[in-house]
């Protein structure tokens, strides 16, 4: 059970790792400062696939609508998603991903609104930021130097995800080190490498948080995995870059209040010091954060 005794034990254990400083960044005249941190993730999902309803847009006018209201309700940006990443949804290739992210770029991108897109496809990568997407959702794990060229010749933003395996949608079973966070660490700290060294100036790594892994699907040890691993933020922050989480639900406990579920999580991930939110419910998210605020 989490305890203050747990979180006394956790920042005595890594107290050196506390005061870690992350850089700070602007995208296209946005700026992502740490003082200012949790920043807000909203979410438009273009598959039917995805389980959160109520992030699900069908058409661009729908999209349109959605990222307008995410804005007016406090996202600093939002996240586009053609493909869901569960197990059983459709796939969609590079050109049908394109198909449906582009219009909406093209129509909000020059009005100044931050898009991110996530995807694992390099040819909807591309596509995506000449289009005017601000920051690249990177949920593969091979990235090729010529993806960090583009990120970086855009002056666009990249969100590098932990994923055992090429991407989300090609996963097995999650396996775990004895200090996950330190081995999260040593795969982050040679892909910023990377990233760095062709030009990438804007980076936030995305522990990943196993949605998708199939001995992960039993709710108690997702749950602590997740847990575990929000709390654990900062010592991720000790690479000099920020951290975004996509926060996750708790149906089996939750129910018909699942809609409820991230507003816990973003607790435990500010306490963390993560400093970018996914999150399908901006409203929420935005309360618990400047209600953490107040009491600090």
């Amino acid at each position: 059970m989490l305890s203050l005794e747990s979180l006394a034990a956790l920042a005595r254990d890594h107290a050196t790792d506390l005061p870690a400083q992350v850089r700070e960044f602007s995208l296209k005249g946005h700026s992502f400062r740490a003082s200012d941190r949790p920043h807000l993730m909203g979410v438009v999902n273009f598959s039917a696939d995805s389980w959160y309803r109520e992030s699900v847009v069908l058409s661009t006018a729908s999209a349109v609508e959605r990222i307008h209201r995410l804005r007016a309700e406090g996202a600093h940006l939002v996240d586009l998603g053609a493909e869901s990443s569960l197990a059983h949804a459709a796939r969609a290739d590079a050109e049908n991903q394109n198909r449906i992210l582009l219009p909406v770029l093209r129509e909000l991108a020059p009005q100044g609104f931050l898009l991110s897109v996530e995807t694992y496809q390099p040819a909807t990568a591309r596509a995506c930021l000449e289009a005017g997407a601000a920051v690249l959702n990177l949920t593969g794990t091979r990235p090729s130097d010529e993806i960090y060229r583009l990120v970086a010749a855009h002056g666009a933003g990249i969100i590098l995800c932990y994923v055992q395996g090429p991407n989300v949608r090609e996963v097995g079973d999650f396996v775990r080190s004895a200090d996950h966070a330190a081995a999260l660490r040593d795969y982050f700290q040679k892909e910023i490498e990377r990233a760095v060294a062709l030009g990438v100036s804007a980076i936030w790594i995305d522990p990943g948080l196993g949605f998708y892994y199939r001995n992960l699907q039993d709710s108690a040890d997702r749950i602590r995995y997740q847990a575990e691993t929000f709390l654990h933020t900062f010592r991720l922050r000790t690479l000099g870059w920020p951290v975004c989480h996509a926060l996750p639900h708790a149906f089996e406990f939750f129910g018909d209040e699942v809609r409820s579920a991230e507003s816990l999580f973003a607790v435990l991930a500010i306490l963390g010091k993560t400093d970018l939110l996914r999150t399908h419910e901006i409203p929420k998210v935005r309360a618990v954060a400047r209600t953490l605020g107040v009491l600090s």
